[in-house]
């Protein structure tokens, strides 16, 4: 029998509260000591993001969990027919900032759903690539017969480790950072980076008897940390050897006062490497599965900040023979980078934007900087 096809027939996504532009981002996170940060408008200078969104109040009290958001992403799905939310065979949920570390951040978001009734529940954990990776579980699960219907998400709340109660302990007793009034770059960088939300799809044996579907041809992934240091991290601290040191291992006092649960990257790891790298297996891909940018229509690169894409450009010149700008499909300055949903909230915005054509090809993604992981796909307008 032939493999049985897979379809995203509706997508959706949530937002917390109001757009936030960049003038006001303090106003939401916090001053470090009271000051305003120096590295912020270099940021933001780079990453070219105008509006991000915040599970927060001005002042930084949270209004939303992540499993808050990602149910309501869901239920967007149905326009909120709770009836229609029992047709759920599987929920894939993927995140790099669930709310704890146990129970798992699906189950979490199953139990605000409860509508859905018993059902199977995974979450991929990650970076950005945990959202891909729940695409591909319930991918996988209806292309197999395991399932007719699937959701899958991705959803990030970033916001609770950028502000500034999370930083102040080791900002006020760091030496080094007497004559400093702002805590490190390789911790301030990530707070104009990231943003808050959610976005889920609709995946199914058919496609929509009505109006467009996604086909989803293939998707692929590969990690390169065999032989690649840690980039990014969080609830850990990065050692002089490059090893990370867990927080398992740290004191209650260590962990508080170096803001071990700070998201970090290591800035120069990040910039020599993470753009080659995924051209590597761009040009990899292309030859096996013998496409050129002919080929595509749309490219939808996740990418942290504008400073990246005219190297991503270059990088695909080379291994791919060039994909023009003007099929490329970016929505970074307009929602942040909301991380594992970024690449949801891409596809999103475009199905629903009337572009689409039937027959028109999409190439997916989405690199991953914590130890060097990628995710590739191809999308078929049908």
């Amino acid at each position: 029998m032939p493999a049985t096809e897979v379809y995203i027939n509706r997508t959706s996504a949530y937002f917390p509260n109001d757009p936030v532009p960049n003038e006001d981002m303090e106003l939401y996170l916090g001053y470090i000591n009271g000051k305003p940060s120096k590295s912020k408008p270099i940021v933001l200078r780079n990453n070219g993001i105008t509006n991000r969104y915040y599970a927060l109040e001005k002042g930084g009290r949270s209004t939303h969990t992540n499993a808050q958001m990602t149910a309501l992403a869901v239920k967007e799905l149905f326009n909120n027919d709770p009836d229609k939310l029992k047709e759920i065979e599987l929920l894939s949920c993927g995140t790099s900032s669930p709310d704890q570390v146990m129970p798992s951040h699906g189950v979490m978001t199953h139990g605000w759903l409860p509508e859905a009734e018993a059902i199977e529940v995974v979450s991929p954990s990650g970076v950005c690539c945990a959202g891909m990776h729940a695409i591909k579980y319930a991918w996988m699960a209806i292309k197999t017969g395991e399932v007719k219907l699937a959701v899958a998400t991705g959803s990030e709340r970033f916001s609770g480790l950028l502000v500034s109660d999370v930083f102040e302990d080791e900002s006020k007793k760091l030496e080094e950072l007497n004559n400093n009034p702002f805590i490190a770059f390789q911790k301030d960088f990530l707070r104009w980076m990231l943003s808050d939300g959610a976005s889920a799809f609709l995946m199914a044996d058919k496609p929509n008897e009505e109006g467009l579907s996604l086909r989803i041809d293939w998707i692929e992934g590969v990690s390169y940390a065999h032989e690649m240091k840690t980039c990014m991290y969080m609830g850990a601290d990065k050692m002089p050897d490059g090893s990370l040191k867990g927080f398992m291992d740290y004191t209650p006092e260590e962990i508080k006062n170096q803001s071990i649960f700070s998201v970090k990257q290591d800035i120069t790891l990040l910039s020599d490497n993470i753009v080659h790298l995924g051209g590597k297996k761009i040009k990899e891909i292309m030859e096996r599965r013998g496409l050129t940018a002919e080929d595509i229509d749309h490219f939808l690169p996740h990418i942290s900040s504008d400073f990246f894409r005219p190297k991503i450009y270059d990088l695909v010149q080379i291994y791919g023979g060039g994909i023009p700008y003007e099929k490329w499909f970016i929505n970074l300055y307009t929602v942040g980078n909301v991380g594992a949903a970024s690449i949801f909230l891409m596809i999103n915005e475009l199905f629903n934007s009337g572009k689409l054509k039937k027959g028109e090809r999409l190439l997916l993604l989405v690199p991953e900087s914590a130890r060097f992981s990628y995710m590739y796909a191809m999308l078929t307008v049908v």
